[in-house]
């Protein structure tokens, strides 16, 4: 079943201060924006991301991305129908519906409201209200509210697709969130339960929290990877998905990129996945000759499966020859198109071993590799 996200970035957010909207602002080394677009990544096929006109700057770095990009409404509502007509020609059955400024959302309500999409109309988050509620003039207590049966609400907020597009065409606009639009075209909306940290970046101090929340919340994990593979005939050899001329080529049961081999290695060992053995079998002959950008995708997609993104990568390669630096620039873009990343998030470099052991006596290449990997 094909899902989607789509992201409301639209707004100005004024009463949370600053020069530029909330969602641009930093918050614990990133932008809001960047944090909650990751809690989606790996999660859903597709991640719609609603803009501002007036975010030129935003519309130039994510043109091109994974994200599909559309422009704002005059309000939420009108965002938010761009947003799923942005969605028309991708056969989407689940979407769900996310304020970009709870960056703080846990992968645990997302993959909930896509479980209860399984049984349910439509489903969102919410809190069961614990607090006295006051009515008040002014800053003068009037009264009291009976709590009973009242919910905080929160987001993302899940449709079947078709029905949420529907409502939203028989709606005159102005609802506060999806679900009163979806209560008016008769859909019944089922309550997950909320969590007290997706908080909703409103007011100046709200950064400091939401700041506190996603430092406690990081699970950080190092991988390292190690491949070796000897010289043969050839005229070229491949490293870190490019072709480098030279008078030996590698040998090895795939395209014998001993870089990007050492790079998956290093995801597979964060994740505690094994290695590309374990994968993709040597003995199994539909994997000879195979391009090596087939088992780095695989490791990466299986990170992105299991919640975590890549942070960055480090590959060293260590040959006598060929002159890996005049290359290490083309390597970095190859390497961070096929994960996604990047060329700022993976580093390729070189060191000989002192014309020492086998990579000095020109016999093979060795390659050694970090990566580093988060979950938010």
């Amino acid at each position: 079943m094909t899902t989607a996200a789509i992201i409301v970035a639209a707004g100005r957010g004024q009463r949370a201060g600053g020069r530029v909207p909330k969602q641009w602002r930093a918050l614990a080394g990133r932008r809001v924006a960047d944090w909650t677009i990751e809690k989606f990544r790996g999660r859903v096929d597709h991640i719609v991301l609603v803009l501002s006109e007036e975010d030129q700057g935003a519309w130039d770095e994510f043109s091109g991305t994974d994200l599909i990009l559309t422009q704002g409404g005059s309000d939420r509502s009108g965002s938010v129908r761009n947003g799923l007509s942005a969605l028309d020609a991708f056969a989407v059955q689940k979407v769900l519906i996310h304020d970009v400024a709870r960056p703080c959302v846990s992968t645990q309500i997302i993959e909930q409201v896509l479980d209860a999409l399984e049984t349910q109309q439509a489903a969102a988050p919410g809190l069961a209200v614990t607090d006295a509620l006051w009515t008040a003039d002014g800053t003068v207590v009037t009264g009291t509210q009976d709590r009973t049966g009242l919910f905080a609400a929160q987001t993302p907020q899940g449709f079947h697709y078709d029905a949420i597009v529907a409502a939203h065409a028989a709606h005159p606009g102005g609802a506060p969130d999806d679900v009163e639009v979806a209560r008016a075209a008769g859909l019944e909306v089922a309550i997950v339960p909320g969590d007290a940290d997706n908080i909703k970046i409103t007011r100046p101090e709200d950064f400091s929290r939401a700041e506190r929340i996603l430092g406690t919340d990081m699970d950080v994990r190092l991988g390292n990877g190690y491949d070796v593979h000897r010289f043969g005939d050839g005229d070229h050899v491949i490293l870190c998905g490019v072709k480098v001329p030279h008078d030996r080529g590698l040998q090895g049961h795939s395209d014998a990129d001993v870089g990007m081999h050492a790079v998956t290695d290093a995801i597979y060992g964060a994740l505690a996945q094994g290695d590309i053995g374990q994968h993709f079998p040597p003995s199994d002959p539909q994997w000879k000759g195979a391009a090596s950008q087939i088992f780095l995708r695989h490791a990466v997609e299986l990170a992105g499966h299991m919640g975590y993104r890549i942070s960055n990568v480090d590959c060293t390669l260590v040959c006598e020859h060929p002159k890996i630096g005049p290359h290490a620039p083309a390597m970095r873009e190859e390497m961070a198109r096929i994960m996604g990343l990047r060329a700022d998030q993976v580093s390729v470099k070189a060191t000989t071993s002192e014309r020492l052991g086998f990579t000095g006596r020109s016999e093979g290449i060795a390659s050694l590799a970090t990566a580093c990997l988060v979950k938010p």
